[in-house]
């Protein structure tokens, strides 16, 4: 006698029925989901692949490649200026998304606010904190990345500069042999954030070496990136323990834990220093700092205030080498606008306006953030480049498909300075649309120190060497991977001490 499968099905024992019931239903819920995230979910009209709309899965697999950013730019080159690339996230390469998305607001009305799974390591920081945390934790750092206090500062900086330009010149072997450059941006600017930050360097360029906690940062970061995608998914954080190696999670640790060590040393001498821990550990009543504000804030500050300052440093140094028109402007205008070395201070470097152009360019072409810091959106949705978000939809301006999109650049993949200085060429392009330091209320309290840095190294570099760019080096740019931030390849070069005329 032949059993129908309904029969079969009841004939089984209770319990065995039951667990048969639980996989049938798991599994119509897991193929639920897409269906609903694809045909149902209020983002559904917003243009996108329909994989990507509706599972998290694709968008995941691609950060994990560090390929992201050339990825993103493909789909909205097929797509348009907004694409749905997961089931409640969006990216935008409209200038306007600036302002719609992170632009000042007025009293009372609503902010769409930091990401809190985004922020999970620096959750107390003022990078992600909210709205009045936020307000009370820049109103005191701010003044410590001020132009005057740049100024005040210019001592200090100047020092780690010129211990560079001494290393350099030891190390170089008179043009002989290449020299890693990306190495020798890292070790100045962590020294110099490190001296801001805690009254003393890391010793890095002393010691022509990383430090032990520096050389975690770089860990920390593509492994940062990896945990966030994780996390978005149910049971993200097992996720985590299953695919990201024990060791990848033990150095990132790692570095929160000297974190704190370097804080808790730091907040234990008695001795008065002219740094931002001093700032931060003397505010007292409603301005004052918690343990946990403390350590996120040290974290935040030597990451970027250094990480994307080498970064773009590095990315100047391979656009001069591989443009020599470019180059030879750069070289005349810092030779011919000093008569001596000891002329070049951060308020000289100032009146290098080609100069600054090229960096300018390269920060368009190599942004140091070449990724999303998403925003939620907040409660009630929002109106973004005109049209409704619904609430919690994640927003991402990605900055370097945005700044590659020929609606935003003529020439967008051409390294051209001359469009910061007025060509005709290039007259219609929103200038604006280029905020490597973000935009709005939030944006990067550390703009000044970095184009101070930014500024004096590579003038004091191309004052004081002749440099060239090593062939092993002549895809550097192409090498890179995007994480939260560059993941960067050795950048070798010949560095030759000149003989001023």
């Amino acid at each position: 006698m032949l059993l129908t499968a309904e029969s079969l099905f009841f004939s089984l024992r209770p319990g065995v029925a039951l667990a048969a019931w639980l996989i049938i239903l798991g599994f119509a819920y897991l193929i639920s989901i897409p269906i609903y995230n694809v045909w149902f979910h209020p983002l559904r009209k917003y243009p996108g692949p329909r994989l990507w709309a509706a599972t998290r899965i694709p968008l995941t697999r691609m950060i994990f490649s560090g390929m992201s950013h050339r990825k993103i730019y493909e789909l909205h080159q097929t797509y348009g200026d907004v694409v749905r690339v997961a089931p409640d996230e969006l990216s935008y390469i409209n200038g306007a998304a600036w302002n719609d998305i992170m632009g000042h607001r007025k009293r009372g009305q609503g902010e769409n606010g930091k990401d809190h799974i985004f922020f999970q390591s620096h959750k107390h920081s003022v990078i992600s904190a909210n709205r009045e945390n936020h307000t009370r934790m820049r109103r005191t750092l701010s003044h410590g990345f001020s132009a005057q206090a740049m100024l005040d500062q210019q001592p200090l900086i100047q020092s780690y500069v010129d211990m560079l330009i001494s290393k350099l010149r030891e190390n170089c072997a008179d043009g002989n042999q290449p020299m890693e450059m990306t190495s020798w941006y890292n070790w100045t600017t962590f020294d110099i954030i490190g001296d801001l930050a805690f009254g003393e360097p890391f010793g890095c360029l002393q010691n022509s070496d990383y430090h032990p906690w520096v050389s975690l940062i770089f860990q920390r970061i593509r492994v940062s990136s990896i945990n966030t995608a994780l996390r978005r998914f149910p049971l993200g954080d097992s996720l985590i323990q299953l695919l990201v190696s024990k060791e990848a999670r033990k150095n990132f640790d790692a570095h929160f834990q000297l974190t704190q060590e370097k804080v808790n040393k730091r907040l234990a001498e008695t001795n008065p220093r002219s740094d931002f821990m001093e700032v931060m550990t003397k505010r007292e009543g409603d301005m004052k700092f918690s343990r946990a504000e403390l350590w996120d804030n040290a974290s935040l500050l030597i990451i970027a205030g250094s990480e994307t300052t080498a970064t773009t440093l590095s990315g100047v140094t391979f656009m001069l080498l591989t443009h020599q028109t470019v180059f030879q402007k750069t070289i005349d205008e810092v030779r011919s606008s000093f008569s001596n070395e000891s002329e070049i201070d951060l308020l000289s470097v100032q009146k290098l306006s080609y100069m600054t152009a090229v960096l300018q360019e390269t920060l368009r072409i190599y942004p140091p953030v070449p990724t999303a810091i998403p925003r939620r959106a907040q409660p009630g949705g929002d109106v973004i480049c005109g049209q409704y978000v619904p609430e919690n939809t994640l927003l991402g301006i990605w900055q370097w498909p945005m700044y590659h999109n020929a609606k935003n650049f003529t020439l967008p993949d051409s390294f051209i300075p001359e469009r910061w200085l007025g060509d005709a060429r290039f007259s219609s392009d929103p200038r604006e649309v280029l905020q490597p330091f973000s935009y709005g209320p939030r944006n990067c309290i550390g703009k000044n120190l970095a184009y101070a840095e930014m500024r004096l190294i590579l003038a004091k570099i191309l004052w004081n060497f002749d440099i060239t760019l090593h062939p092993d080096s002549k895809d550097w740019l192409q090498k890179n991977m995007a994480y939260s931030l560059w993941q960067k390849p050795n950048l070798n070069i010949y560095i030759k001490p000149r003989v001023a005329a």
